[in-house]
């Protein structure tokens, strides 16, 4: 799977997820996906980053995602 592939799928497993639809994350990916924006919590980023390593093919995530307010 290609990167942009990794990345439509990510996004779309963070759009579809209840608790991250209306967080501002961003998902790009060269090798490595990262994952950046800000969330309302730290369960926020727990989930985004367990939809990224659900992804078949994905090597491995950088986490750049910060706390709303922290």
């Amino acid at each position: 799977m290609n990167g942009s592939a990794i990345t439509a799928r990510i996004e779309a497993g963070i759009l579809s997820d209840p608790l991250l639809k209306v967080s501002q994350i961003n998902v790009t990916t060269n090798r490595v996906v990262t994952l950046s924006g800000v969330v309302d919590s730290q369960q926020s980023i727990d989930r985004a980053m367990e939809i990224a390593r659900s992804v078949k093919d994905m090597k491995s995530v950088e986490n750049g995602l910060v706390v709303k307010g922290s």
